[in-house]
């Protein structure tokens, strides 16, 4: 049976620096020392608003360095129904993964006595051959 499994890339924001000073303006008035984020009370598909950090030097003339990184993550996607081994797939940024209906066809396994499994035959689409051997010694 044809299968697909998606794992989103979450969203994620980070600020950091020297000599700055932050602060978040929301309603028109303006809070120091804050950082914005993600204001995830406002969701789009799964992908939380950004709230913008402002950011100001805090003592002019003097050196400062800021770093500021944020990931976009993957909004939600509709269902993924494979048809066939194929599926219309979603652009994630995390991983995708899909297998498609094995078909047998004229493959065979051969299992000796001695242990020793061969394959052979044609083996179709997402199929696969594994033969093994588990010796189980019990001693009362």
């Amino acid at each position: 049976m044809p299968y697909s499994v998606t794992n989103k890339l979450g969203t994620t924001y980070s600020i950091s620096g020297n000599n700055i000073t932050p602060s978040v303006t929301s309603g028109g008035s303006s809070t120091a020392q804050q950082i914005g984020g993600l204001n995830l009370g406002s969701l789009t598909a799964g992908v939380p608003a950004l709230i913008q950090t402002d950011k100001s030097v805090t003592t002019a003339g003097s050196a400062f360095s800021l770093t500021e990184a944020i990931n976009m993550g993957d909004a939600t996607p509709s269902a993924v129904t494979p048809s066939s081994g194929i599926a219309a797939l979603p652009h994630l940024s995390g991983q995708t993964t899909v297998g498609s209906g094995g078909t047998l066809g004229s493959g065979a396994m051969t299992s000796l006595s001695s242990g020793v499994h061969t394959c052979s035959g044609a083996f179709g689409s997402g199929s696969s051959c594994i033969g093994s051997t588990t010796v189980t010694i019990q001693i009362d």
